[in-house]
């Protein structure tokens, strides 16, 4: 399965979210982010890609509609509900997206 995790820079809730699953031996996981500063911005390839879509709120999912609605018609996405306030890796968020993530694997 195909796994795309979109947040809006791209720098630390993705990017930890890629860094957990990346070795997954089922799973091939990529990350992007919905602003122009995004370390990797999010285009209409990556949703196609995608079997999945985790977004970290409910923002980036409207983002990720108004542009690129026709590419996210058939898109599950699904929305994990995790704020902006954890740097890279920090252990309580690895928890919350190994917690809210598990279950659709």
């Amino acid at each position: 399965m195909n796994i795309l995790f979109v947040c809006s820079r791209n720098k630390w809730r993705s990017a930890t979210a890629e860094t957990i699953y990346k070795n997954h031996q089922e799973h091939q996981v990529r990350s992007a982010g919905t602003e122009s500063s995004a370390r990797i911005k999010l285009n209409a390839s990556h949703i196609l890609w995608a079997d999945v879509i985790f977004v970290m709120e409910k923002k980036h999912k409207q983002r990720i509609l108004e542009k690129f609605n026709l590419e996210s018609s058939d898109q599950e996405i699904i929305i994990l509900d995790i704020p902006d306030d954890y740097n890279y890796m920090n252990e309580e968020l690895i928890e919350e997206i190994r917690t809210k993530v598990e279950p659709y694997l």
